[in-house]
């Protein structure tokens, strides 16, 4: 064993992975040291919080500590015969400690600036301060003010360079056609790891973690400042949009006259305590109803959604109802907190650690228990660290679910199982509740559960039987819910992510592209019923909850409330890229962000083969309106002002 250890610490792969270990624990150690300058931000701060922040922090400190050393993990990994030698190795000592040197010069920064901003700096503080001409007296007076954070830069600097790990001079006598083969398998093998680690995992349903990801640590948004660290915040936000002030109105005053997210509710009664279930279905658009296609194929389609249309007909729900965005990771932020997707998903954004509002932090106002349930893996896809951004008490994954057996293989529990399990854990809150569950099964590569294989009939598109079977699961749950105590004291919502795989020609437009059902649905209740010919949004789902509930206090929301009917203009927008569109009466207008591009009215040419640009008044209402969304979107997000609480404290 000593003389294994005596040859592997000689080797330049030990030497990195040693120094690497040493970066991170001067990463941890940067992190202590934010907290100590800024820890009058964290009164409130426990210590076992304090160790659980810090904790997550460790992925964050990887990914970053990859990326600065991709040069020396290229350096110590080429299978050169001169990489122990001392010219070799004190070339890689100076890049070593130049780059990550550069990198703890912006964990410096931020511990400073934080003060300022309660957040660390993105890629965008670049743009920022491009047209300062002072920045160099500025950087000598904060020399000045903040000795003290430059003092402990230029020790950490000194530790560097004192600390880094060499391996010896000794060179490798291995034979050249047994050192060069087993040298390039070892570096290979070395990458892989290293390209795991930057991206925060192994599996498939990881995606490369983002500045969202440390929401799912903190109680409340500054604390991300103390799991992020500032050069991951900068690598992840390199080439991101940087969202700006569009200026389509000169004040906010004249803004607010055409728009303002700001709600001031007006309750016309007492608070009702329903539970509220709101159920975001994968892939679920409108194509796949029946109920909703009754002239299509000649008027024989049946759909793919039975369950579905029957409930359809037992609630309110819309002819006219539009998702925000095309991908899973835009609901959320729309269904929960009525925020649209604009140009670029919210938790891929460098503003994703903005404070928000929800219905669940709404309702946990009112002494509601929130839960957010998704049968994935924990953390896929950045749901957990939403919902505990948006306020939800707890989540129940894949984890808490505890039956790995029912994983369907690639991305989830089946809906089947987790839907009953979700019904099953609401039967154990106490009342009232507010939760939300995102399903899984209708996705990519389309199977179901072997029990199941020929039994959903296949429709045009391998996912017309997925969702079929999650149809049915619907059924299920709905079964199961209907014999619990909690169920006809439930104010039920329905809708869907996104649309997927259309088949037919009429699903081809930029208008149906969107199409998602929403359905509002209370047992027993007869005047929450019908078929509403009003244009519905994601965003919308909040207001309307709210207002049903006849909730008294101020909120922020891109939507309305579509559910009695609401003075606010009746348009939805989403984001086609590289257009925005807004849908108001029967036209749809798409806007490049300086002007009109197109104007379709829907009801003569639904399949918009016809411009009307510039023949019609009523164009330029809609260029107001979404004028109006775009630049209170943009500016909200940049000054932090997405709830009531950030509102007045940000504005400038």
């Amino acid at each position: 064993m000593k003389q294994l250890y005596k040859w592997l610490k000689n080797q330049p792969i030990f030497a990195l992975v040693v120094n690497l270990l040493i970066m991170m624990v001067v990463f941890m150690v940067c992190r202590l040291f934010f907290f100590a300058v800024n820890h009058n931000f964290f009164t409130d701060m426990t210590v076992s919080h304090f160790v659980d922040l810090c904790l997550g922090g460790i992925q964050f400190d990887r990914t970053a500590v990859i990326y600065t050393n991709v040069v020396v993990i290229l350096l110590m990994l080429l299978p050169l015969r001169n990489r122990n030698s001392a010219k070799y190795q004190k070339a890689v000592k100076w890049v070593f400690v130049i780059f990550n040197g550069l990198a703890l010069s912006l964990n410096m920064y931020d511990t400073g600036f934080f003060a300022f901003t309660n957040r660390r700096s993105t890629f965008s503080i670049f743009s920022e301060f491009k047209n300062e001409n002072n920045l160099g007296g500025i950087f000598l007076k904060s020399m000045v003010d903040y000795w003290y954070i430059f003092l402990f830069f230029f020790f950490l600097l000194f530790v560097l360079w004192k600390v880094f790990y060499r391996p010896s001079e000794k060179k490798d006598t291995t034979r050249a056609i047994i050192y060069y083969p087993i040298q390039t398998l070892v570096a290979a093998a070395v990458v892989g790891l290293v390209i795991a680690g930057a991206r925060g995992g192994f599996t498939r349903d990881v995606r490369p973690i983002t500045l969202s990801n440390a929401n799912q640590y903190v109680n409340k948004s500054t604390e991300a400042g103390i799991v992020l660290n500032t050069p991951f915040c900068m690598y992840r936000t390199l080439n991101k949009k940087v969202y700006k002030n569009p200026n389509y109105f000169a004040t906010e005053e004249e803004l607010d006259k055409v728009f303002t997210p700001v709600v001031h509710p007006q309750p016309k009664g007492e608070f009702k305590n329903l539970n509220v279930v709101v159920l975001i279905l994968e892939s679920f658009g409108k194509e796949h109803s029946g109920f909703f296609n009754q002239d299509l194929e000649g008027g024989k389609y049946k759909g793919f959604t039975p369950f579905l249309d029957s409930l359809y007909q037992q609630g309110y729900t819309f002819r006219h109802s539009y998702a925000t965005g095309r991908v899973s990771i835009d609901a959320m932020p729309s269904v929960l907190s009525s925020i649209p997707m604009f140009e670029q998903p919210f938790i891929l954004t460098p503003y994703s650690n903005n404070s928000v509002n929800s219905i669940a932090s709404e309702l946990n106002k009112k002494g509601y228990y929130t839960a957010f349930f998704h049968g994935a893996p924990n953390g896929s896809m950045g749901f957990q660290a939403y919902a505990k951004l948006a306020g939800f008490k707890d989540y129940y994954g894949m984890t808490e679910y505890g039956h790995d057996e029912d994983f369907d293989g690639n991305w989830a529990i089946w809906d089947e199982e987790f839907l009953q399990y979700y019904a099953n854990t609401m039967a154990t809150f106490k009342e009232p509740f507010m939760t939300a569950v995102f399903t899984a099964s209708s996705h990519h590569p389309f199977n179901v559960p072997e029990r199941y294989v020929g039994k959903f009939p296949e429709g045009g598109s391998p996912l017309c039987k997925c969702v079929a079977y999650s149809d049915n699961a619907l059924r299920r749950f709905f079964a199961t819910a209907s014999k619990m105590p909690w169920y006809k004291n439930t104010l039920f919502v329905v809708t869907a992510d996104h649309t997927n795989q259309q088949v037919h020609e009429e699903y081809f437009t930029d208008e149906k592209l969107y199409s998602v059902p929403i359905l509002f649905y209370q047992p027993g209740n007869d005047s929450l019923k019908g078929m509403s010919n009003e244009l519905a949004s994601q965003t919308d789902i909040m207001p309307s909850i709210l207002n049903f509930l006849n909730y008294d206090q101020p909120y922020l929301a891109f939507g309305r409330n579509v559910l009695t009917g609401s003075d606010s203009a009746k348009y939805v927008v989403n984001y086609n890229s590289p257009l925005y569109q807004i849908l108001q009466g029967e036209y749809l207008m798409q806007w490049d962000g300086e002007q009109t591009v197109s104007l379709y009215n829907l009801r003569t040419d639904p399949k918009m083969q016809k411009n009307l640009k510039g023949t019609l008044p009523i164009q330029q209402e809609m260029e107001q309106n979404i004028k109006a969304q775009i630049q209170q979107y943009m500016v909200r997000m940049v000054q932090d002002r997405l709830n009531i609480q950030t509102d007045q404290t940000n504005k400038r």
